[in-house]
């Protein structure tokens, strides 16, 4: 007999298939018996009647617990009225497993921090496997666009000796008899490296932030899509970052858009995401700010509420360039036209959800390089290999960096970041 995924049961209406899975929750109406099944790949109803079935199978399905493991037997039919438009009408099942415990996952009104505690578990549940799937699309669309574009993959190091971004919010280990060395908080540097062999580049991997944040923004551990190309400037910089997020907006829009209506995402707002995207400049964001009442001065950094705030004007993304020049990392190429301020910006998603790139073109002058890294209090010598792009062949050059689960988030309409990614580490959890 043909094994079927439940995604697929559209495309074998009036055959009798196989489908492996559990039960998600069961109902009973005396000589019929409900039983809602999913497989990873979908949900659907199968329909157990004492009057077709075998006294075997109707006893058998009704020892069945919440998270049974089963085999089912039957044919698909059509019902336009159920979920994803068939049922199946059950004439065989084998048990796997019975749990011998009750799911504790049973009920609607469990607390966030139970349900974090049971992470495991809780990804069974029908909201968690439609919001993995939209980030299984959203990763898909990335690579896509990238690929292409005739970008190369380049897998970034996780252990690294030297500091992207500030030191303060490092993970530092002991290295064997090297020293102290760092969990990446960034793969750029190496990717600039890698974008002098390849010209334009690109990872996907996880970074590491010890920062000491609880908003629903943040999370300790996150995946980060970078990207690198040569002889790109800032204005060619914001361009791809524009036409990568609406790709992966409306690419996953179109994949996983019953995915997104199932959790109760209003798509109509993902459908305006389109380029180009509109732009500020930080001096603008500040004049709005002062606008709304906020008591925000040039050079104070725009937090959460501010973002939101800025972000509230528009319905598409908004692209905040050309920061103060402390404000933002020693790497950052000054405007040549205003020393005080980089070339720079901040990719702003709408809804409250905060920013979801950060980028800028890069320094290429190796005697302004070294008077950022001292200036910031690092360690130069850790940047020898760094300064050496400047020495062969440099060229003016520029990247970014997109937070996956914040797309994920935003994409989704979720209240919280935490739901973006399957295994949550934030400052008080890393359980499981």
């Amino acid at each position: 007999m043909k094994v079927v995924d439940i995604s697929k049961l559209r495309d074998h209406i009036g055959e009798r298939i196989e489908i492996r899975g559990w039960l998600r929750r069961k109902r009973s109406s005396g000589k019929i018996q409900f039983l809602f099944l999913r497989d990873g790949s979908g949900f659907v109803q199968g329909i157990v009647e004492k009057s077709t079935v075998s006294d075997r199978v109707f006893e058998d399905a009704s020892s069945l617990k919440m998270e049974s493991s089963l085999v089912v037997r039957g044919l698909v039919r059509s019902e336009e009225r159920a979920p994803g438009g068939v049922e199946l009408m059950v004439d065989d099942l084998e048990v796997v497993q019975i749990p011998v415990k009750d799911f504790p996952i049973n009920k609607p009104d469990h607390s966030i921090d139970f349900l974090m505690d049971h992470r495991h578990l809780w990804l069974r549940t029908q909201r968690q496997t439609h919001v993995l799937k939209i980030r299984h699309e959203v990763i898909r669309a990335v690579r896509e666009f990238y690929n292409d574009r005739g970008f190369v993959l380049i897998d970034t190091p996780i252990f690294t000796g030297s500091i992207g971004e500030s030191a303060g919010n490092t993970f530092e280990i002991d290295y064997f008899d090297y020293g102290k060395a760092y969990l990446a908080q960034t793969g750029q540097l190496y990717l600039e490296a890698a974008a002098s062999a390849l010209g334009k580049v690109y990872n996907l991997g996880p970074t590491f932030r010890a920062e000491k944040s609880k908003t629903r923004r943040h999370l300790i551990e996150f995946w980060m899509n970078e990207a690198e190309v040569a002889y790109y400037g800032h204005d060619d910089n914001i361009r791809l970052q524009e036409e990568l997020v609406s790709y992966v907006v409306q690419t996953t829009l179109d994949r996983a858009g019953e995915d997104l209506v199932a959790i109760g995402r209003d798509t109509s707002k993902l459908e305006k995401v389109s380029t180009p995207f509109p732009r500020i400049t930080y001096d603008e964001a500040i004049k709005l700010l002062k606008k709304k009442g906020f008591d925000v001065d040039w050079g104070a950094d725009i937090g959460a509420d501010e973002e939101t705030a800025v972000a509230s004007e528009f319905e598409k993304p908004v692209v905040v360039e050309r920061y103060p020049r402390m404000m933002k990392a020693f790497y950052m190429q000054p405007d040549p036209e205003r020393p005080d301020v980089v070339l720079c910006d901040d990719m702003l998603a709408p809804e409250g959800y905060g920013e979801i790139i950060g980028a800028s073109e890069r320094i290429h002058d190796r005697d302004l390089l070294i008077e950022r890294i001292t200036e910031y209090g690092l360690d130069v010598a850790s940047y020898d290999w760094y300064l050496d792009l400047r020495d062969y062949g440099t060229v003016p050059h520029s990247g970014f960096g997109m937070g996956i689960e914040r797309v994920v988030a935003w994409i989704s309409g979720l209240e919280h970041i935490r739901e973006a990614i399957p295994f949550a580490r934030t400052l008080y959890r890393i359980h499981p």
